[in-house]
């Protein structure tokens, strides 16, 4: 049997992967893998034709001593996974040993009539490589989340235990919940970005107010959650973390690094609000506001507010 593999770690993150196997198709299966969720049996049908589950928590050794089983058994054509970094090392590690070449962040595909190509972003979104492939190429390939518009195809899956779980050669010792926010910024229809423009943390309840006119999420770039801990890692936008693609990004404080810019760069609209009439997030906003946030915030959200109640 050959088949198209699409592995996620984390059920969540699977359909993300699901649209570029059906682009790829052209007479294998789809071949689900991951862990338990209380709607397995809905996600399974809605475009797989197998769908492999562990019922227990797997780690990543674990995960790549069961693909690899599998993977024998069927013979993929093609290996695909969403852009986490545990996928991402888990299927690196399975190209590795079955010998397929790998594309990592998958932006869009061209088909011909015997050739693959591949666009990937590189240099934070300043450049795209064109990766081009025969088409009778094994491959594994990771997709960034939510780049494919996924749409749910209606199938009857065989839907498969994970019987023989290998013992892994790590041991959880203890676990510590990591602080999160109670929001999904991927999931904003619009969302304020704060940075290094901020000079306090209590400073950010101007980017909140804000927020709360227009109904938006606050999320921030790497300095902001990594370094000063203002807010949640959950909320960081930037090429190791949370890509977004809302309706409106607004961007405040934030000079635009690549590796921040390059995760809204899907964006419908872009709005850049900086004191540095050079910032680099200027080249890719579609509005841009030479201004101190510190001043133009508290205007902008008293006049949208007294505009809501009008």
């Amino acid at each position: 049997m050959s088949g198209i593999i699409v592995f996620s770690s984390k059920i969540k993150y699977i359909n993300d992967a699901l649209p570029l196997a059906y682009l790829l198709k052209e007479k294998e299966e789809i071949i689900g893998v991951s862990c338990y969720e209380k709607n397995l049996e809905e996600i399974a049908n809605n475009g797989f034709d197998v769908f492999y589950y562990s019922e227990t928590e797997i780690l990543n050794d674990q995960w790549y001593e069961i693909l690899i089983n599998i993977a024998n058994e069927i013979k993929p054509k093609y290996l695909i996974a969403p852009s986490s970094k545990d996928n991402i090392e888990i299927l690196a590690r399975i190209a590795s040993k079955l010998g397929y070449p790998m594309v990592t962040d998958v932006s869009n595909l061209e088909k011909t009539n015997d050739t693959l190509i591949f666009h990937k972003p590189v240099l934070g979104g300043r450049a795209t490589a064109i990766f081009k492939i025969q088409k009778d190429i094994n491959l594994a390939i990771t997709v960034p989340l939510r780049k494919f518009k996924y749409e749910a195809i209606s199938t009857k899956a065989k839907i498969l235990k994970i019987e023989k779980i290998p013992v892994s050669q790590f041991q959880i010792i203890g676990k510590e919940e990591k602080k999160k926010s109670a929001v999904k910024i991927e999931e904003a229809d619009i969302v304020i970005g704060v940075g290094r423009g901020f000079k306090a943390k209590e400073d950010l309840k101007l980017a909140f107010d804000l927020a709360e006119v227009l109904n938006a999420q606050v999320g921030c770039s790497r300095p902001i959650a990594a370094d000063y801990k203002w807010l949640p890692d959950d909320v960081w936008i930037g090429i190791s973390n949370k890509s977004i693609r809302p309706k409106l990004y607004i961007a405040v404080g934030i000079s635009g690094a690549p590796q921040h810019v390059s995760s809204v760069t899907d964006s419908k609209v872009i709005v850049a609000i900086n004191n540095d009439k050079n910032a680099p997030i200027f080249k890719y906003a579609d509005y841009c506001i030479v201004a101190d946030l510190y001043q133009f915030l508290p205007i902008l959200t008293e006049k949208l507010r007294k505009f809501k109640k009008s």
